[in-house]
């Protein structure tokens, strides 16, 4: 008999309980209860989630490993924008690399300066990590490289990034490219173009129920976008409107999006740059071609970005920064439904920790972040310490 059964129904009641009583009223539904601003619950949850002691949130057990270090450049240089995955038998990392702009003491560095470009590493089990390579190259004079993810497709590993006229992205410039994996041993990379221009996706494409393929697009102005296709070809895509960052109230960016289990459904959530201290969240239920309003939701959030991922036993993962006045810790949150969240757990903190990347491989997940926009780290997480944290804050009373 599996040993975790017992405490997967234990949870599993829980979480039907929560869902059928206190929640009935207010549950989101893509299609009933759009504008529910429901999205973490439970005993441990004070009516105000700012209110929430996460440094002493339960403890997730894990394994760190650090892939690059710069900070000891003195604030000078800045390792940011960590994505991960796992193609042929390796974990690739690949990441922003270039000049920071010194804050002071204390201060974490600017960046998305000239001359950035995007670095990258391999690692046979995500702890031990390689040399590391210049996956880009050095951009054109003024200009610089963000590290936008990695994709599988057509059993081809492509690295995307996105090109902009520093400082930073927003403006006129602003085009995405892509990246191919030309050999493994030594890696090389080679330039395959264009994908979409005027666009800085978020995180790589993903499936949609129809088939296609679905990834976030902000354009120079900051408006949120989705992009459709990459069937046809790599760079044969579809835009469709999601929301304004300058009329709203709060200012949606860097979203994140899944299908929810109808796998009718999909969810997209956005950082709030009005500052808000909360996640927005829309809906889909046409293959993101049409967009529900972002609405503000009780889950908190530091202004910062986070990271999703969809386990095979069906639960949702959400990796942020809760805290709202600081990035400071790194938690990890577990939903049954993909829209409310039950539990929340430390992964990692005491100093400024930032932009992750989540990924799930053979039982295991795989976090990549940043300390201070200076450093790539990873943190392994075993899938099976997830229960022990859904039974935490089962039994556990708001203080």
């Amino acid at each position: 008999m599996n040993r975790f059964l017992p405490r997967l129904l234990f949870v599993s009641m829980f979480a039907s309980s929560v869902e059928s009583g206190m929640l009935a009223a207010t549950a989101p539904h893509p299609v009933t209860n759009p504008t529910s601003p429901l999205m973490l619950a439970g005993g441990w949850v004070p009516a105000n989630s700012h209110a929430i002691e996460f440094d002493a949130l339960p403890r997730i057990p894990s394994q760190h490993a650090v892939v690059s270090d710069v900070l000891g450049a003195g604030g000078h240089r800045v390792n940011q924008h960590n994505y991960l995955v796992h193609f042929a038998g390796r974990f690739w990392a690949m990441w922003s690399d270039g000049p920071g702009e010194s804050r002071g003491p204390g201060k974490v560095p600017g960046h998305d300066r000239a001359d950035q470009h995007v670095s990258f590493a391999t690692s046979p089990d995500g702890l031990k990590w390689g040399a590391i390579g210049n996956m880009t190259g050095r951009p054109d004079q003024g200009y610089g490289w963000i590290a936008r993810g990695f994709w599988i497709r057509e059993g081809k590993l492509l690295a995307l990034a996105s090109r902009y006229e520093a400082p930073g992205y927003a403006g006129p410039g602003l085009s995405l490219h892509a990246f191919e994996l030309t050999a493994s041993e030594p890696a090389k990379w080679r330039h395959r173009g264009l994908v979409f221009d005027d666009a800085l996706n978020n995180f790589s494409p993903k499936p949609l129920p129809s088939g296609e393929w679905m990834m976030s697009r902000r354009d120079g102005k900051q408006n949120v976008h989705f992009l459709i296709g990459g069937l046809a070809g790599f760079d044969r895509w579809t835009s469709y409107p999601a929301a304004s960052y300058t009329e709203l109230q709060d200012r949606p960016e860097e979203p994140y999006w899944w299908v929810l289990p109808d796998d009718r459904s999909i969810v997209a959530l956005y950082r709030d740059n009005s500052r808000s201290g909360f996640l927005l969240r829309g809906f889909s239920t046409d293959n993101g071609r049409t967009w529900s309003a972002p609405v503000r939701t009780n889950f908190p959030d530091a202004t910062s970005k986070f990271s999703g991922v969809r386990l095979p036993d069906g639960r949702y993962v959400l990796v942020s920064n809760p805290h709202p006045q600081r990035r400071d810790p790194l938690t990890l949150a577990v939903s049954r439904d993909g829209l409310v969240f039950t539990a929340m757990g430390y992964l990692v903190g005491g100093r400024h920790v930032d932009y992750p990347h989540v990924i799930e491989h053979q039982g295991f997940l795989y976090v990549a972040f940043a300390t201070a926009k200076s450093t790539v780290e990873v943190v392994r997480i075993a899938v099976a310490e997830l229960i022990a944290l859904e039974e935490k804050q089962a039994t556990r009373a708001a203080r």
